[in-house]
């Protein structure tokens, strides 16, 4: 078996694992935002379109790396009151508990979610998904 087709093969096992434990948990938990989810499996990631159909193929793209970042809140502190954090302080973020987590790709925001645990790991279950015209105005 080649790498190219145990890695479709482990993305496919991990994504049906992943939509099983979330069915498991309830569906996405969220009555907001449901009409417009939907799941797209690893196999259809990996699929390219035809050149013949006047498409443009992404597989040049589909490698590379960013960073993606879900964050909780942020907080500005002075350098002395940084130096004076020891175990057991407590940071006060700019979020009140409960609101969703930004999704960030490279530093941009580009969806809201709530963090799950699946399996003993940690993952994130998105409720809102910020659409191409929001990102455009965003960079800004």
């Amino acid at each position: 078996m080649s790498t190219e087709t145990e890695e479709a093969v482990d993305q496919d096992a991990l994504a049906e694992e992943w939509a099983a434990a979330v069915e498991e948990q309830g569906g996405s938990g969220s009555d907001s935002g449901d009409e417009g989810f939907q799941q797209v499996s690893a196999k259809k990631l990996n699929e390219t379109p035809n050149s013949d159909s006047g498409e443009v193929k992404l597989d040049v793209i589909l490698d590379i790396p960013v960073t993606v970042a879900m964050e909780i809140g942020r907080t500005q502190l002075s350098i002395r009151n940084l130096l004076q954090l020891n175990q057991g302080s407590i940071v006060e973020l700019d979020r009140l508990a409960g609101e969703p987590m930004d999704v960030l790709v490279n530093g941009t925001l580009v969806a809201h979610g709530e963090v799950v645990v699946v399996n003993e790991k940690f993952g994130i279950r998105l409720t809102d998904v910020i659409s191409p015209a929001d990102r455009i105005k965003n960079l800004r």
